[in-house]
């Protein structure tokens, strides 16, 4: 189907020039047409982005030909487009008859398949939203476009993007009240506290607003003033939403705002009040559907499992499980929320584990690893195998405890490789929608200086009588487009900062877990040497504290900063394991000065420990006599925190003499991603990480390390 957009044709119908373009029922721009005019000398082949120029007027027969062979033929009677069937052996269009769209009909056609694609394919839906726009002038179209491309970032998660499309909807539609309860929500998602409560309330105010809007206005309130922590009015708020949802029987609103309710009166330690309104959202849920029920239930066990209530939790994931073998489903989803049947059976395992109960929790990690594997659900699959270690260690199965490490070393390291990619992907998107989000934004400037060059030109019939007036309209008209541009780039500025942070972000969690199959391989490579030299009792008790420093290491590996604290226990534990292999080379200290207040300081998890690891095996492992390493953290300042690192070894002169030629060809892995991370956080946090390495004594003998760290 071609389509032609009669851009200028009206602007040059004075001087019989006719310039259009030919495109397919897809859009896409068609190269090689060649144009006639029948009766007059005049034809023009289409180039690469399908436009042609020609001498005719109103009321002329254009024919459309390629390789010799008519297409079809209309008449130029000025209108914006025309749909014409292909009647060539060809076929190269496929209409079957002959007619004329208006602008509106084909505006409705794209903004009703834009929404129609929002849950579907949101690439799909943008494109459909670049054709609405280019097929309309009405500002309340526009509006409505934009809307529905803010619809499109909230589910591919572009929160920024959404709110600036949300803003840019709302002053031609100030009155729509569910576009001001998306634009609240943008506000809240984006972290915007102060508009997103300022926008709820007003909507409150307003007085056609709909009961279930008064619902979603309140729950919205509640769910702010929750991460505010400000709990008592997060209450209030929740219990008006409830009250008008159980009075109108909003079903559905009644589970989720139980369910947020049961949430803040467990953060202010109301366990009671909280479990009474977490059973009355399972049972509301009950009445709506399996799905939302299975969903619920699993928030419910949640709560259960971190108040330590163990049979409840149990009970609640066994009859959740029960549910998904009876509908023979793997997987349910409601809205934001996920559950998979693989994961239930971990819980299981994880909370029985917690009540010794070990030989069933055995049976629930066993399958919860085989399902998730089938699925490719490596999460899952990585946190059944680390239950599955734990459970082996914990009744003394020192083999089966090695084996299922060795495996949780291996999913590690895919895991790490599919984050690599994901940071790959990320990218890749962001930059797609960057480039979309400025294509769309540059419509408005195009239709802005085309409006003003109709209107420069036919200015021109009267120039002497309407002189000024045309030079103040180029100049607002200059300064509008100008000001567009500006905006457009503004946007572009603030989207790409926004993909850079998640960039980081993804990085550094991607180094962080590189750490984890490091550590976890050189630690496994002292349990086999005393398993070698059939030390069981000591390869026993080295396994059960390596255990709890890997459950504590993996569960900091997704943070980016944890209490300076924590981390001293850690390194305390590490250098207590290593003082187990090497007792004979070193002895070790760690000494906070009174003056530090630990709790007032972050640090990022497993900064310290390569540091430590190399002072062991490179400085006092090949000292003749025993050692010391000393950890010494001492307070500069009020915002400085500053540890020192030092060990009487051989130095780091000799230490590079006695590694061997493939040694020296390789960098330290540890070291090497210590350096990254200490970079990208610099970047992030404004230069928050100092390391200085040197030798100890003038003889260079020893290492001393120096950590400066300031106060967040």
């Amino acid at each position: 189907m071609p389509l032609f957009g009669q851009e200028d044709s009206t602007l040059r119908s004075k001087q019989n020039t006719y310039t259009d373009y030919v495109a397919d029922e897809f859009g896409k721009r068609l190269q090689g047409i060649t144009v006639r005019v029948r009766g007059r000398a005049t034809t023009d082949i289409t180039d690469f982005n399908g436009e042609f120029t020609v001498n005719a007027q109103k009321g002329d027969l254009i024919i459309l030909s390629k390789n010799g062979k008519q297409i079809n033929s209309y008449i130029y009677d000025g209108s914006l487009q025309y749909e014409i069937e292909d009647k060539s052996e060809e076929k190269e269009f496929s209409t079957k008859s002959i007619s004329k769209k208006t602008s509106s009909n084909l505006y409705k056609i794209a903004i009703d398949s834009a929404i129609y694609y929002v849950n579907k394919n949101q690439d799909k839906s943008i494109q459909f939203i670049e054709k609405a726009l280019k097929s309309t002038k009405n500002k309340k179209e526009i509006a409505k476009a934009y809307e529905v491309l803010a619809d499109n970032y909230i589910k591919l998660k572009q929160y920024d993007l959404a709110k600036s499309n949300y803003e840019a909807a709302s002053i031609s539609l100030k009155k729509s009240i569910p576009l001001q309860l998306k634009l609240a929500k943008a506000y809240y998602l984006t972290n915007d506290f102060t508009e997103s409560i300022l926008l709820y309330n007003k909507v409150l105010k307003n007085r056609k607003i709909s009961i279930y809007q008064q619902v979603i206005a309140n729950e919205g309130l509640g769910k702010i003033y929750t991460r505010l922590k400000k709990y008592n009015l997060a209450i209030a708020s929740f219990k008006k939403g409830l009250s008008i949802a159980k009075e109108h029987l909003v079903t559905p609103k009644i589970t989720s705002i139980n369910s947020e309710l049961a949430n803040v009166y467990s953060l202010q330690g109301n366990i009671e009040q909280s479990t009474i309104l977490y059973n009355n959202s399972i049972n509301s849920a009950k009445k709506e559907n399996r799905s939302r029920a299975i969903v619920q239930s699993k928030k419910v066990a949640d709560f259960y499992g971190k108040n330590n209530n163990l049979s409840e939790e149990i009970k609640l994931r066994k009859n959740n499980l029960k549910d998904f073998e009876d509908a023979e489903i793997e997987e349910v989803i409601v809205e934001e929320d996920k559950v998979t049947k693989q994961k239930i059976k971990y819980d299981i395992g994880n909370a029985l584990a917690k009540q010794k109960n070990y030989n069933e929790a055995i049976t629930y990690f066993e399958e919860s690893a085989t399902d998730a594997n089938a699925l490719e659900d490596v999460e899952t699959e990585k946190k059944a195998i680390e239950g599955l270690t734990n459970v082996y260690v914990a009744i003394g199965d020192d083999s089966n405890a090695l084996l299922n490490y060795k495996k949780l070393h291996a999913i590690t390291d895919l895991i790490y490789k599919q984050k690599e990619a994901k940071i790959k992907e990320v990218s890749k998107i962001t930059n797609e929608l960057l480039n979309k989000q400025t294509r769309i934004n540059s419509l408005e400037l195009e239709r802005e200086l085309s409006d003003n060059k109709l209107k420069l030109v036919t200015s021109r019939q009267d120039l002497v009588s309407e002189n000024n007036k045309r030079q103040q309209l180029v100049i607002y008209s200059l300064l509008g487009g100008l000001l567009l541009l500006l905006i457009s780039l503004f946007y572009m500025f603030r989207a790409n900062k926004q993909r850079k942070l998640a960039n980081n972000l993804l990085a550094l969690k991607s180094l962080r877990s590189q750490m984890n199959p490091h550590f976890i391989f050189n630690a496994l490579n002292s349990v086999n040497s005393f398993i070698a030299s059939n030390d069981e009792r000591t390869a026993n008790r080295y396994l059960t504290d390596f255990s709890t420093l890997m459950r504590n290491v993996l569960e900091n590996s997704e943070q980016d900063f944890i209490p300076l604290k924590k981390e001293m226990e850690l390194l305390n534990l590490y250098l207590k394991l290593e003082h187990t292999r090497f007792e004979d080379k070193f002895d070790f200290e760690i000494n906070i000065d009174k003056k530090v207040v630990i709790s007032e300081f972050q640090i990022p998890p497993m900064l310290l420990q390569p540091y430590i690891e190399n002072a062991v095996w490179h400085g006092l492992r090949y000292k003749k006599e025993k050692g010391l390493l000393q950890i010494n953290v001492l307070q500069t300042n009020t915002e400085t925190l500053q540890i020192e690192i030092t060990d009487n070894g051989i130095g780091r002169k000799k230490s590079k003499t006695l590694k061997s030629k493939n040694q020296l060809k390789q960098k330290s892995k540890g070291m090497q991603n210590i350096k990254q991370r200490v970079a990208i956080l610099n970047k992030m946090y404004k230069d928050k990480v100092d390391v200085l390495i040197s030798d100890l004594h003038s003889d260079e003998t020893g290492t001393k390390v120096v950590l400066t760290l300031l106060k967040d």
